[in-house]
């Protein structure tokens, strides 16, 4: 192998490697909410540090106790949608790409009220369930780091799943996958998010139930505006 060649190998394994194990920071990721001018929610899942995070999935699906009071609303808010930013397997995913994609995901969202910000960590996809229900939300969506590939240690995926609750599974839920500047852009990422919002609106459903029909020729709309 030529040396270059396999000097961009191990640099590109080192940062996926940096990717799975580097801490969120929430400090850095609520100043950017706050700058958007939005509410934030701090939770964490059962899995107590990240050694038990990558051997216990299941722990990563559950809301820790201590955190449940908080999830609870005082009042009930119609038409809710709970945005969660999780770090899942690259914390830098959610560091550089979640808070631009709400930024533009938030413009022409009719219908829907914005939930605070829920930042979760040790979290993985189905932990937006759990918090969705706590929420009395009609719709969650999860923004979570992406198992890094070698190329692609930021790249952040969007998991929609219509009337949360425990015991949804992925076949509930629509996806959308490697977002990052040099992937999806978060302009065209919120154009199809606020596209399946409305699909999920009128068939009561996501998953399976629900196409995700946005075409190539919505890549050239303006990405501010719904598709």
């Amino acid at each position: 192998m030529p040396t270059q060649a396999n000097l961009d190998f191990q640099r590109d394994h080192a940062l996926a490697r940096d990717a799975i194990y580097a801490a969120l920071d929430v400090d850095g990721l609520e100043a950017q909410l706050r700058q958007l001018g939005l509410g934030m929610v701090r939770v964490q899942s059962l899995a107590r540090d990240r050694r038990e995070y990558l051997s216990r999935p299941d722990l990563g699906r559950s809301v820790a106790r201590e955190f449940i009071d908080a999830l609870h609303r005082e009042k009930p808010a119609k038409n809710l949608l709970t945005i969660v930013v999780a770090d899942g397997l690259s914390s830098k995913a959610a560091e550089r790409n979640a808070a631009a994609l709400i930024d533009y995901l938030r413009v022409g969202l009719e219908d829907w009220s914005l939930d605070e910000i829920v930042v979760a960590t040790q979290a993985r996809v189905a932990l937006g369930d759990a918090i969705g229900e706590l929420r009395g939300a009609e719709a969650v969506l999860v923004l979570i780091g992406e198992r890094p590939g070698l190329t692609s240690p930021d790249s952040l995926g969007a998991y929609l799943t219509y009337e949360p609750r425990v015991g949804r599974t992925d076949a509930d839920r629509n996806c959308i996958s490697n977002i990052r500047p040099a992937g999806l852009s978060v302009e065209i990422a919120a154009s199809r998010l606020k596209h399946l919002l409305r699909g999920a609106r009128v068939l009561k459903k996501t998953g399976i139930a629900l196409k995700d029909t946005f075409v190539s020729q919505n890549l050239f709309d303006s990405p501010a505006d719904p598709v």
